[in-house]
C-alpha cells in the first residue's frame, strides 16, 4: 500500500485530517493557549458585558460591548489557528547529499561531516550573494542541504525553516516565512483584546460607583469578576504587549528574533533592511508563496544514484565482450608461440640427431632406448602445452574475465620459456 508524505515525514511535526493540518511536536500546549484566551472572554461576557447592555440607552449601545468582545475573541482564535496549523516555511530535506564535490576523509567520523554519508565531508559553509553582499550559508547535515539565507534548523521541529524567527511553545509551531504575518496579528490582536477587556471592566466599576455613590473598594466588592479580569489583563499586557512592541521594532528594521540576538552578539550589519515602509510592506502586503511540501502526495520511489561502475559501463559500454576478445587474441598468441617453440625444438632435435648420426652411428643403433625416451619427452612437452590451453579455455569462473590481457600474455610467455628450457635440458 502506497503511503503519503505526511505518513513518512522525518520531522517531529504532528498531522491531522490526513495531512491537511500540520502542528509542531508541542501542539498539546495549544489547548492551554485557547483556554487562556476564551475563559476570560466568557467571564467578561457573563459578569461584565451583560450588565452593561442597558447602561447606554440611546440605540441600546450596551449590546455593542458584548458583540465586540465575542467577535474579537473569535477573530483572535482564528488567527491563532492560522498560525499554528500551517506550514511555517519548511524546506524539503534531500534524500541524498548535494551533487557538489565533497571532501573525502576516512579518519573523520560520520557526525563531524555528514551523519548519513560517513567519510564524506561537505564544506560547512559557502558564500552567496544577497543584495550585492556576500552572505555565508551553512550546510545542514540533517536535511542534507545548504540552507538559504535567513534559514535555520529548528531543533524542536527538526526541520529547516525559511526566514526562521523562533519556535513559539504557546502556538505549538515554528514561526517562519509563511506564518510570521499571522503570528504578529495574533500577538497584536491579543494585546488589543486585553486592553478592551481591562477598559470595559474598569468602566463597569465606574458605573457601580456612580449608581449608589460608592467608593472604589465598595464597587470592587460588588463585582469581584471585574477585579479579577483587570488584574489578569494587566499581567497579560506585560507579555503580549511587550512582545507586540518588540516585533514592531523587528518588522521596522527587517530582522527576525533569531537574527536580532545573533547580530547583536556578532555586531553584524543587517543587509536586509530596506527602510521602514518597505519592510512593513514586505511583511504585510507581499503574496505568500505556496508551501514547498505537498504532505498529501504519494511517496515517490527514489531512483538510486548510479555507482562508479555503472558510470564506467555507460561510458565504455559492456566490458565483458572486450575482455573475451582480448582473451581470444591472447590464446591465439599462445598457440603461435607454442607452435614456434615446438618447431624450434624440433629443428634443434633434427640438428642434434644429424650430428649424432654422423658421429655416433654405431652408438645410436645399439641404444634404441635413448631415442624412445627422447621422443616420449617431446610428446610430453606437447601434451602439457595442450593441457594448459584446455585449462585456459574451460575456466568457468567469472573472475577469469576480470584478468587483463597483459596478465594472460605474461602467463603465455612464461609457459613458452618453460617449454624451451625443458627442450634444452632434454637435448643437452
Amino acid at each position: 500500500m502506497e503511503k503519503r508524505v505526511y505518513e513518512v515525514w522525518k520531522g517531529s511535526n504532528k498531522f491531522f485530517l490526513g495531512g491537511r493540518l500540520i502542528f509542531g511536536p508541542d501542539a498539546r500546549s495549544l489547548p492551554v493557549t485557547l483556554l487562556l484566551i476564551s475563559v476570560p472572554s466568557i467571564i467578561f461576557c457573563i459578569f461584565v458585558a451583560r450588565h452593561l447592555r442597558h447602561r447606554f440607552s440611546p440605540y441600546n449601545a450596551g449590546y455593542a460591548i458584548m458583540v465586540v468582545a465575542v467577535v474579537f475573541t473569535i477573530y483572535v482564535l482564528i488567527i491563532l489557528f492560522l498560525t499554528s496549523a500551517r506550514d511555517p516555511g519548511i524546506i524539503p530535506r534531500n534524500s541524498r547529499p548535494p551533487e557538489e564535490e565533497p571532501h573525502h576523509d576516512s579518519s573523520v567520523p560520520a557526525q563531524a561531516g555528514n551523519r548519513h554519508t560517513p567519510g564524506r565531508q561537505f564544506p560547512r559553509t559557502k558564500e552567496v550573494m544577497v543584495n550585492g553582499m556576500q552572505v555565508r550559508v551553512k550546510y545542514c547535515s540533517t536535511c542534507m542541504l545548504y540552507r538559504p539565507p535567513r534559514c535555520s534548523h529548528c531543533s524542536i521541529c527538526n526541520n529547516c525553516v525559511e526566514r526562521f524567527d523562533h519556535h513559539c511553545p504557546w502556538v505549538g509551531q515554528c514561526i517562519g516565512l509563511r506564518n510570521y504575518r499571522f503570528f504578529f496579528m495574533f500577538v497584536s490582536s491579543t494585546t488589543l483584546l486585553c486592553i478592551y477587556v481591562f477598559s470595559m471592566s474598569a468602566l463597569y466599576i465606574k458605573v457601580l460607583m456612580d449608581d449608589n455613590h460608592r467608593t472604589v473598594w465598595e464597587a470592587m466588592k460588588e463585582s469581584p469578576p471585574s477585579v479579577v479580569l483587570m488584574a489578569y489583563c494587566f499581567i497579560a499586557l506585560w507579555f503580549v504587549g511587550g512582545l507586540t512592541g518588540f516585533h514592531l521594532y523587528l518588522i521596522g528594521t527587517n530582522q527576525t528574533t533569531y537574527e536580532n540576538f545573533r547580530h547583536r552578539a556578532d555586531n553584524r550589519i543587517n543587509i536586509f533592511d530596506r527602510g521602514c515602509p518597505s519592510n512593513f510592506d514586505e511583511i504585510f502586503c507581499t503574496k505568500l508563496n505556496r508551501s514547498k511540501n505537498n504532505f498529501r502526495a504519494l511517496v515517490q520511489e527514489e531512483v538510486p544514484r548510479p555507482t562508479e561502475e555503472a558510470k564506467a559501463e555507460d561510458v565504455g559500454g559492456d566490458t565483458h565482450p572486450k575482455i573475451e576478445v582480448d582473451l581470444e587474441n591472447c590464446q591465439d598468441l599462445l598457440k603461435i608461440s607454442e607452435q614456434h617453440n615446438i618447431e624450434e625444438g624440433i629443428d634443434l632435435s633434427k640438428i642434434s640427431q644429424r650430428q649424432n648420426d654422423e658421429e655416433n652411428d654405431s652408438r645410436e643403433s645399439t641404444d634404441p632406448l635413448r631415442s624412445t625416451l627422447e621422443a616420449d619427452s617431446i610428446m610430453g612437452i606437447n601434451h602439457r602445452a595442450s593441457v594448459n590451453m584446455t585449462m585456459i579455455r574451460s575456466d568457468p569462473e567469472p573472475s577469469s574475465y576480470g584478468n587483463s590481457s597483459s596478465e594472460i600474455a605474461a602467463d603465455s610467455h612464461t609457459n613458452s620459456r618453460v617449454i624451451i628450457k625443458e627442450a634444452g635440458r632434454l637435448f643437452e
